[in-house]
């Protein structure tokens, strides 16, 4: 694909950006005042250290069962860019849409449907960021998990060199063409897991996690969970 970048200084959130944007079009900020991941929750940036950005994507007649595992998709695109930024890195792939190096969270993917397109909205913390308290052990930058001294432009453009060349690949051959892959780099696989379906979910599925399925979903004991948000609780590998 053709990207066209389109960038601001500040803006309230790439993702609303990008409603106005069509396939190829790509919005990006130095500052998001409103930033979102997952079932609502913000996502906190410093201006100016961290990539921020929205890639629109063509989904036309595909599947909803189809469009529901872009998230992978892009995830395992990140997987591949932060690689070749930062080798021997090792990164890794939280489903559904989180990647971690050294078990921590370098990134964070926001897909969302508009129209005969998906938003899918990325974020990367890139240079080096004091983190709150509550998320010092879980999150990290690549700066300070890989060592990358690189600037927030080559990141997204590694980012993007590799959703282009996967995204074809999956519009016309489904996720199960790049499961092998992915399962590679299957973070949850074999650890005990709860996960929440919903933000209010009182009764999460819990259970030793068989891994990535190759529809996307994920196996908790035997359940396909198609969408959620996984908490590790402890490894089931001793």
């Amino acid at each position: 694909m053709e990207w066209r970048i389109n960038h601001k200084a500040k803006t309230g959130s790439t993702n609303i950006d990008a409603r106005n944007g069509s396939p190829g079009d790509v919005f990006t900020a130095d500052f998001q005042t409103a930033g979102r991941g997952r079932l609502d929750h913000k996502w906190l940036s410093p201006p100016g250290v961290n990539l921020a950005m929205s890639v629109v994507l063509p989904v036309a007649g595909l599947a909803p069962e189809h469009i529901a595992t872009l998230p992978l998709v892009v995830g395992l695109a990140t997987v591949r860019a932060v690689s070749r930024l930062a080798p021997g890195s090792a990164p890794i792939l939280k489903w559904p849409n989180d990647v971690l190096v050294g078990g921590r969270k370098v990134c964070g993917i926001l897909c969302e449907r508009d129209g005969d397109c998906v938003i899918a909205g990325i974020g990367v913390n890139v240079k080096h960021q004091e983190f709150p308290p509550e998320l010092a052990d879980r999150a990290a930058s690549l700066c300070d998990a890989t060592g990358f001294r690189g600037s927030i432009e080559e990141v997204r453009d590694a980012v993007l060199d590799e959703v282009g060349k996967l995204f074809g690949e999956w519009k016309t051959d489904g996720f199960a063409a790049l499961w092998t892959e992915v399962a590679k780099i299957d973070f949850l696989k074999s650890r005990m897991v709860s996960v929440l379906q919903t933000d209010a979910d009182e009764t999460p599925v819990s259970g030793v996690c068989g891994g990535i399925r190759r529809d996307g979903s994920l196996d908790v004991s035997g359940i396909a969970i198609y969408a959620g948000e996984a908490h590790v609780i402890k490894s089931a590998i001793t």
